[in-house]
């Protein structure tokens, strides 16, 4: 018979060093770059300023987050072009 903190512990993401995160409360992508208690230190996908993130506020990437900056960029330059027609 497991216990109630064996089961949390399989529930529980692992958030290891090179994971690819979504940051629920900044909203953005991140990848793992250290662990320190229940902060990790994340940067963008493409390189960029590191920031720290509590634990609570991050999940392992979806298709949908990994395709959403893609999508938003291709939207943007599909905008701009349309203007100036």
């Amino acid at each position: 018979m497991t216990d109630g903190s064996e089961a949390a512990q399989q529930e529980e993401p692992q958030l290891t060093v090179g994971t690819l995160v979504f940051d629920t409360r900044k909203k953005v992508l991140g990848v793992v770059m250290d662990t320190e208690w229940d902060r990790l230190y994340l940067r963008p996908p493409t390189g960029g300023i590191e920031w720290d993130a509590s634990r609570a506020d991050l999940r392992p990437a979806t298709v949908t987050d990994r395709l959403r900056p893609a999508l938003a960029e291709r939207n943007e330059r599909s905008n701009w072009s349309t203007r100036w027609e």
